[in-house]
């Protein structure tokens, strides 16, 4: 092959090349006005006034952003740890052999996939008369579980079939083959799609606070509708939305972590294996 070429594209030339700047530069500057503007219209309207961000320096205030938080945290830890389980039962009950096992869990997942979240939460806190951290964490769980069991089905479907009718052929349970062959080598694949999904769980969390958990959206309503503090919405948002943007960022980097940490992971060494021939007479 050539130095000039490639088997995807051409190398681009010196014409292609100052082309390419030229779109850069004018992308950035079109990106930049538009910060600026949106900057402008801040200032323009007040939000960067000093009464708004008053608040903010109160240790009072502080300690409800950081209760908040601390609800919106501990909400997560419960629905992604339950959303876990709840996807991993039912997609082995998806994958069972038995068809009324099958057809129940079939039934459960499309159901409560299907349905919308805000529904089922408002449903579990006002029809059953549950706390709202219990509320939120159940509707979470079964939710974002029925879209981790259609994950984990998937991934163990994409594993081919041959790795499976080989462990059989050992002599292998079912158990033994989802536990030992097909789930290790889906998870790797599956892993993007369960972060995407704790992610969503994450974000949901901010549902919370039209059932009245004090979680971190709910303490930043409570500011932001302040009279005393010049109705601080903007700059409101400008604190916790980074804050947001942050964990879903620290909760894909673990992800990404644990991935390249299972790929360094050193491999099982080779056994030899010996098949019994039949001795001659």
């Amino acid at each position: 092959m050539s130095g000039g070429s490639s088997a995807l594209y051409d190398i681009p030339g010196p014409k292609a090349l100052a082309r390419h700047r030229l779109y850069a530069w004018i992308t950035t500057a079109v990106l930049a006005a538009l910060v600026g503007l949106i900057v402008w219209k801040l200032v323009d309207t007040g939000q960067f006034a000093a009464v708004k961000w008053r608040p903010f320096e109160y240790e009072g205030i502080q300690r409800l952003l950081l209760r908040g938080l601390g609800n919106t945290l501990k909400a997560f830890g419960w629905a992604a740890a339950l959303s876990l389980a709840f996807g991993a039962v039912f997609a082995a009950g998806r994958l069972s052999d038995h068809r009324v096992v099958r057809w129940f869990s079939t039934l459960v997942v499309e159901f409560f996939r299907a349905m919308p979240l805000l529904v089922m939460i408002f449903f579990i806190f006002i029809a059953l008369k549950l706390e709202p951290m219990t509320a939120l964490v159940i509707g979470l769980t079964l939710y974002n579980g029925s879209v981790l069991a259609e994950v984990f089905r998937s991934g163990v479907n994409a594993v081919p079939r041959g790795q499976g009718e080989a462990a059989f052929a050992l002599g292998m349970r079912k158990t033994q083959v989802m536990a030992q062959v097909l789930v290790p080598q889906a998870a790797r694949a599956m892993l993007p799609a369960i972060v995407s999904q704790l992610v969503v769980a994450l974000k949901d969390t901010s549902l919370g606070y039209l059932i009245t958990y004090e979680e971190f959206l709910y303490a930043g309503k409570l500011i932001a509708t302040n009279l005393d503090y010049d109705l601080p919405f903007i700059p409101v948002v400008m604190v916790i939305a980074p804050i947001y943007i942050g964990m879903c960022m620290l909760l894909s980097w673990f992800a990404n972590w644990l991935a390249g940490r299972e790929r360094r992971s050193p491999k099982v060494k080779d056994t030899p294996v010996t098949v019994d021939t039949p001795q001659e007479i």
